[in-house]
C-alpha cells in the first residue's frame, strides 16, 4: 500500500538545518517516533504539528501539503 504523504516534516526540517534527532530531544519524543512522522508512516497530534512549529519559527501550515490543487 503507498502511503500518501501528508505531512512536510521532513524537508522543512531539511530546510532548516535541523535533524529528526533535534526535534526528538526538543519535543521529548523517541527519535524512532520522529522518524515515523518523517516517512508519513503514521502523523503527529495537531498539537505536536503546533509545537514544531514554534519551535522552528513557521506557520504550522507549513508543515502540511496542501489539499488545494494549484
Amino acid at each position: 500500500m503507498n502511503k500518501k504523504a501528508i505531512n512536510r516534516l521532513k524537508v522543512v526540517l531539511v530546510e532548516h538545518g535541523k535533524t529528526n534527532k533535534w526535534l526528538a530531544e526538543k519535543l521529548d519524543k523517541n527519535e524512532t517516533t520522529v522518524s515515523r512522522w518523517c516517512t508519513n508512516e503514521v502523523q503527529p497530534s495537531l498539537e505536536t504539528l503546533i509545537q514544531i512549529s514554534e519551535l522552528l519559527n513557521i506557520d504550522v501550515k507549513e508543515l502540511i501539503y496542501s489539499t488545494q490543487k494549484d
